[in-house]
């Protein structure tokens, strides 16, 4: 049964007792799956990774079949999920267990995805789409947040931590909480003050790699990696900046292939891209397909892990990775 995001309440929650969580909006699904959390408090919660569960699948059930003393219910959260998992999932819902929640919290699911349709076409299953929140959600979420603190701020500064955000809630709700915690003492915020908590001025130098890495501009990519030193933690930021800004050009792919009008597909982004960056975004938009960029989005993600395994190593892997997507013609 397919459930729109704002219908996942706490009636829903308490009733259903599997869920497919799905899409391209991993802030969302983050923020929704910790709404649950927060909700059940007396239960048993176990995070998993499909790979590890198919790895040894006897592990996983011992899991669901040993119940704590101390809990009413048991919730398993299954991330990266696939058609892989499908038919271990039946056995399981087979068993009738009722005090038994599991989510399952997957990436873009195709429409001829086993697991996708399996949740969709079972009335007692729910099957929630992440897509990428819009502008005007974004600016909702952020008005009523500063609202409620009682934190005044100009409308051009909520639309500069907007843009920040690449059109990400997880990243919005992570730079609120920072003007939050410095309104403790300050409830007007200046926008000197908001550069400084946000990090604009030293994530400039990252925002000009990665759109120009995903332009395939070669020349100018390898000169900002020559001209500037990444520590670590940089570098863990180039890899995030990448998963936003790819979202946000999958988005504007899919709406290029459909429309095959450039500059409409520019002029109707939401949110909407500064007049400075149109330029490389339309270098972006013509270089990519949406089906490859869905790939890099998947590869990040283990690019991402690969950095934190090896620290020693990043800037290499890194660097590797960077080389490999401006001169890889197959992308486009």
């Amino acid at each position: 049964m397919i459930k729109k995001v704002f219908q996942i309440n706490k009636e829903t929650l308490n009733k259903e007792n599997y869920l497919l969580f799905y899409g391209i909006n991993e802030g969302s699904k983050d923020v929704k799956t910790s709404e649950i959390l927060l909700k059940k408090k007396k239960e048993e919660i176990s995070n998993f990774d499909e790979k590890d569960i198919l790895n040894d699948e006897e592990i996983f059930f011992n899991e669901i079949l040993n119940k704590s003393l101390f809990s009413e219910e048991k919730i398993i959260i299954i991330k990266k999920g696939t058609d892989k998992i499908l038919n271990l999932l039946k056995k399981i819902i087979d068993k009738k267990l009722n005090d038994l929640k599991i989510i399952v919290i997957s990436g873009v699911l195709e429409k001829k995805s086993k697991l996708r349709n399996f949740f969709e076409k079972e009335n007692n299953l729910i099957c929630v789409p992440f897509y990428q929140d819009t502008y005007e959600t974004l600016l909702d979420y952020a008005k009523n947040f500063l609202l409620k603190n009682k934190i005044t701020m100009s409308t051009s500064n909520i639309n500069l931590i907007i843009n920040k955000c690449n059109g990400d809630k997880k990243n919005l709700i992570n730079e609120l909480d920072k003007i939050q915690m410095f309104s403790l003492k300050e409830k007007k915020i200046s926008t000197a003050d908001l550069i400084k908590l946000i990090n604009l001025t030293e994530n400039y130098s990252i925002n000009e790699l990665v759109d120009n890495c995903l332009a395939k501009n070669k020349n100018k990519t390898i000169q900002i990696l020559n001209e500037n030193k990444f520590d670590t933690q940089e570098n863990i930021l180039i890899i995030r900046t990448f998963l936003m800004k790819s979202k946000k050009l999958l988005k504007l792919c899919i709406d290029y292939e459909n429309n095959q009008n450039l500059d409409l597909t520019i002029n109707n982004s939401k949110p909407p891209i500064f007049w400075k960056d149109k330029d490389i975004t339309k270098q972006q938009i013509s270089k990519w397909k949406s089906q490859n960029i869905k790939k890099l989005i998947y590869n990040l993600g283990d690019i991402e892990l690969e950095i934190k395994k090896k620290l020693d190593s990043s800037i290499i892997i890194i660097t590797d990775f960077i080389n490999d997507l401006v001169i890889n013609k197959a992308n486009n």
